[in-house]
């Protein structure tokens, strides 16, 4: 390597620090062969022309180009003077570092061995959305960047006269580049270049920092119960593995905090949401509600889950449209589930916010514990053993004779299924199981205190898979179904408190018993029968359908209208299911008792996509009261947003009750968002309902500067200027 080489290299050295605030000793050529640097990786130096003057002045010029660990630095000429200790750059001066921040410059003077420099005409590009521009720009202890006069936006802006949609001015800003944070001086925000607010300080983090202490997006809300409103919500990190949110809401008629904690473990995280209000809604002092949840992995693969709710009142959750649930549950269970067994211990309890409820009545105390093992034995028994014990109990909390009802149930279980392949293709299935169950029941004089049963069932299935594979690539699956089933005993004098629901769909249509828990099963002979189709076409769309029917020796009065297993003859269970690579899903179900006798329905279609998210349902149930149910019900409902340009999505939710022919809930929202902006405006109105007495319309209105922050930088939303 030449001196002069060389000297040009040491100026290097020292501009590269204070252009690109890091300090990378650099060695260079004036060629793209690269040498070995001291202390980081090769550096690369491309000029068209290098030259000593006067013996002390090294010049570089035309096309100058340096380029070490990732950082570039561009300039059309470099001077360096070792006698004065300076390094002068001509620009237009370029400097990208390794994660795409740009800073551009008219030229800078920098001092030799120290991390200071000026830039003149100063403009930089932090994480290609946030724009600082300044008449001169400082470095100073490798980690500070002075701006004086500066605008800062991350607008775009085309034209000579086009103004920012906002901008925010300063005498001076700081860029704290190992913090990650932003200072302003005499701040000004600037909506279409007319000023609107003046602060002495401001503090903002750059595009690139996640999570530091400051204020977030505030919103405002306007509703018929609780008036206009504002929510600030103040983040506080507490270390790199938990946070604080703190959202103060103020309004006419209410003072509330609302919080947030998380905390993640190595094993496992926790969340609570909570709030604590003092209103002029209801007399009470203090109203509040809290929700934990979280998770953790514990050894020999248990996992833990808890989901904790409580509230102060019955309509505390709706008034603050916090949430719309009619029940509060809460939960803890310890899990296992292997290859081989399977573990749930759990705990819950339930509170009703429903104003036709009494939480007294109510089974408020839960208690469940499963275990299955199972067992492949070989030799002539093969096939598959299954052993399980099953543990429930729940309480309520009232003492009255019937509507107190308090019950403990143990059952213990043991099957054996095998199947066989036989000429044709026909499928062979054998199932044999045993029951051994004892009740507890206290509190209820129209049943037995104390019953123990054991019973046993069998079962025979046939199966025909009838498979196409079509020339083009798609498949076709085709398998009638049939089960003959046969389980003894006599039912026992016990009221039927867990199996109050009845649900016959295509996962139970070959099961022995249809009823969800053991203090019901069915006795006698069943026939069920079935047909299964399924297809998957080579362009990427899927669909099947279940179709089945279920035939009883005896009436088993313990079943339900709604149901479709109250006669002999059961309903006709017809399923579907519709799918496609577009992110079209489309599933129904329902239950015929005859071609235009509907007992049961329910359906779903989901479309998503880059341009629209749309949900929508329908749900039928016949009166029934055995269900509790004194008439039809019947709802509609729709929700789901659509991107129709490429700054703007409207969204839209809608609840009807058919039965009643009512709104139940309707609301619509509309969004704008840019590459520096981000504007809702939502319009909710809830309707009387059994956990809302009290009819509500809300108004509710955000908007968000965007650029400052990794989260939601909206890149794909900037224009082009033509």
């Amino acid at each position: 390597m030449t001196p002069q080489t060389r000297l040009l290299a040491a100026a290097l050295a020292l501009s590269l620090p204070l252009t690109a605030a890091l300090p990378l000793p650099l060695r260079a050529q004036t060629s793209t062969t690269t040498t070995p640097a001291q202390d980081q990786g090769p550096a690369i130096l491309v000029a068209d022309e290098v030259f000593v003057e006067d013996g002390n002045r090294l010049i570089a010029q035309g096309n100058v180009e340096a380029l070490q660990d990732g950082t570039r630095l561009a300039a059309s000429r470099i001077v360096y003077d070792q006698k004065a200790g300076t390094l002068q750059i001509e620009g237009p001066v370029r400097i990208t570092d390794a994660s795409g921040n740009l800073l551009l410059a008219e030229s800078a003077e920098l001092e030799e061995g120290l991390r200071n420099g000026i830039l003149t005409g100063a403009r930089m590009v932090m994480e290609e959305q946030l724009q600082l521009a300044a008449v001169e720009a400082r470095r100073a202890e490798g980690r500070f960047t002075q701006l004086s006069r500066v605008a800062v936006s991350s607008c775009q802006v085309c034209g000579e006269n086009e103004v920012p949609l906002w901008s925010i001015r300063a005498d001076r800003v700081v860029h704290d580049q190992e913090a990650q944070q932003i200072y302003f001086e005499g701040a000004q925000l600037r909506v279409l270049d007319v000023p609107i607010l003046w602060v002495p300080s401001l503090r903002l983090p750059d595009p690139s920092l996640e999570r530091t202490r400051g204020f977030l997006i505030p919103s405002y809300r306007t509703t018929t119960l609780l008036g206009f409103g504002v929510k600030i919500p103040y983040f506080i990190p507490i270390g790199d593995h938990q946070d604080v949110t703190l959202t103060p809401y103020i309004s006419s008629v209410t003072k509330t905090l609302e919080a947030r904690y998380r905390r993640a473990f190595v094993n496992g995280d926790v969340e609570l949401n909570g709030a604590l209000t003092r209103d002029t809604l209801t007399t009470d002092e203090t109203r509040g509600y809290l929700f934990a949840e979280g998770n953790f992995g514990l050894r020999n693969e248990f996992q833990l889950d808890f989901d904790l709710k409580m509230v102060s009142d019955e309509a505390y959750l709706n008034d603050y449209d916090y949430d719309d649930l009619d029940r509060l549950d809460s939960t803890i269970e310890l899990s296992r589930a292997r290859s081989d067994d399977l573990l749930r211990l759990g705990v819950a309890h339930y509170q009703s916010l429903r104003a036709s409820e009494k939480d007294a009545l109510l089974p408020s105390w839960i208690l469940d514990g499963t275990y299955e093992k199972r067992f492949f034995p070989g030799g002539r028994l093969g096939g598959e053993l299954r052993l399980g014990t099953e543990v429930h109990g729940h309480y309520r909390t009232s003492s009255d004779d019937i509507d107190g009802r308090d019950v403990a149930r143990v059952t213990a279980e043991a099957s054996w299924r095998r199947r066989w392949t036989l000429d044709g293709g026909l499928r062979f299935g054998l199932t044999s199981e045993l029951w051994f169950d004892r009740y507890a029941y206290r509190q209820d004089s129209s049943s037995d205190s104390d019953v123990s049963r054991v019973m046993g069932g069998t079962a025979l299935e046939l199966r025909w898979p009838l498979v196409r594979h079509d020339a083009g690539g798609g498949h076709t699956l085709l398998e009638p179904v049939m089960q003959y089933g046969l389980v003894g005993g006599t039912r026992v004098n016990i009221v039927a408190d867990e199996s109050t629901r009845v649900e016959f769909d295509e996962a139970n249509l070959l099961a022995l018993s249809r009823f969800p828990a053991a203090d019901r099963r069915e006795h006698g002979q069943t026939l069920a029968a079935g047909l299964r189709w399924l297809h998957e076409a080579p362009d990427g769309w899927r669909a099947g359908m279940t179709l089945g029917r279920v035939w009883q020796d005896e009436v088993d009065e313990d079943f339900s209208q709604s149901s479709g297993l109250d006669s002999r003859m059961s309903d006709w269970l017809v399923a579907a299911g519709f799918s496609n690579d577009s992110g079209l899903t489309i599933s129904a179900r329902g239950l015929l008792a005859g071609i235009s006798d509907l007992n049961k329905a329910e359906a779903r279609v989901d479309w998503s996509n880059d341009w629209i998210d749309l949900g929508a349902s329908y749900l039928f149930l016949v009166q029934d009261a055995a269900e509790e149910r004194d008439e039809t019900q019947s709802e509609w409902s729709l929700e789901g947003s659509y991107r129709f340009a490429t700054n703007w999505t409207s969204s839209a939710e809608w609840r009807y009750d058919l039965a009643d022919q009512r709104l139940d809930r309707a609301g619509m929202g509309l969004q704008y968002r840019n590459e520096c902006v981000q504007v809702d405006f939502s319009v909710t109105r809830k309707y009387a309902s059994s956990t809302n007495l009290e009819p509500s319309t809300d108004y509710g209105l955000s908007v968000a500067l965007t650029g400052f922050g990794t989260s939601e930088s909206a890149k794909e939303y900037r224009r082009t200027c033509k």
